[in-house]
């Protein structure tokens, strides 16, 4: 079994370590993942600057490759170029801090499962639920039993799972848990500061709108100690209005317009 191993908190995490270290129990690992921290930069990609790549040592050993770019670009790159053939998975994580509702759409952990799941390869994003995360072992042994079991039933093309493990020692973990994405959202803003030349700058904080009150939802299932596990995919149609759009003879547009 082939498994590419990426990230977006930079190759040097903690998180991706331990996920690697995992995997190797199951598989042929390979380790593409960004040189620096590029967390919330979603599905970003390179494109008019050099995308440089180069290996990166652990303590004296060869660990993997390291790319000046995004967490998309390390996936893109890694499959076509790095590994001689394609993976039969991809795994992204284990980042530090939590991916649920909204804020999936930011994430370049789930990002770059999702650029895999656009080529056709089974992918999973992995994240512990705090950015100064210490229990990683738990969410390494859910990403490869849960590995094994998207080998064993597939997924369909397009579709990723994200998961998302709560930071506690595996005794305290209250269970797994099927989720759908929440709503829950941050209220974004911007503080005004002035730096040591009395210049000014903005500095991006908020407070989280927790919406979500459903054990069935990500966000709320984490909340409560369990492991969230949602199936999601890159298709953004909302399917309900497009067929209520059907009845607005939306083909004739201009000629209703200028009808008024």
């Amino acid at each position: 079994m082939k498994i590419l191993i990426t990230n977006d908190d930079g190759i040097d995490s903690a998180g991706i370590k331990a996920l690697a270290n995992e995997m190797k129990k199951i598989g042929e690992v390979t380790v593409v993942a960004p040189r620096t921290e590029q967390s919330a930069v979603g599905h970003a990609i390179t494109m008019k600057i050099p995308l440089r790549v180069i290996e990166y040592f652990n303590n004296g050993e060869f660990f993997g490759y390291a790319v000046e770019g995004t967490p998309a670009d390390c996936v893109k790159i890694g499959i076509r170029n790095i590994m001689k053939s394609p993976p039969d998975i991809v795994i992204s994580g284990i980042n530090h801090g939590s991916n649920t509702a909204i804020n999936i759409i930011y994430s370049g952990t789930v990002s770059a499962a999702r650029e895999a799941a656009i080529m056709d390869i089974p992918s999973i994003a992995v994240s512990v639920t705090n950015h100064t995360a210490k229990h990683f072992d738990y969410a390494a042994k859910i990403s490869k039993a849960l590995t094994l079991l998207v080998l064993k039933n597939g997924l369909p093309n397009g579709t990723l799972l994200n998961v998302n493990v709560p930071d506690l020692p595996e005794n305290q973990i209250a269970g797994i848990k099927l989720t759908r994405q929440g709503k829950s959202k941050w209220d974004d803003i911007y503080e005004e500061r002035i730096d040591p030349y009395g210049k000014k700058y903005y500095w991006l904080t908020g407070n989280l709108i927790e919406t979500d009150k459903d054990l069935n939802t990500d966000h709320f299932a984490i909340k409560n100690n369990y492991v969230s596990i949602s199936p999601i995919h890159f298709d953004l149609t909302d399917y309900s209005t497009y067929n209520t759009m059907k009845s607005w003879n939306i083909e004739n547009l201009l000629s209703i317009v200028e009808k008024g």
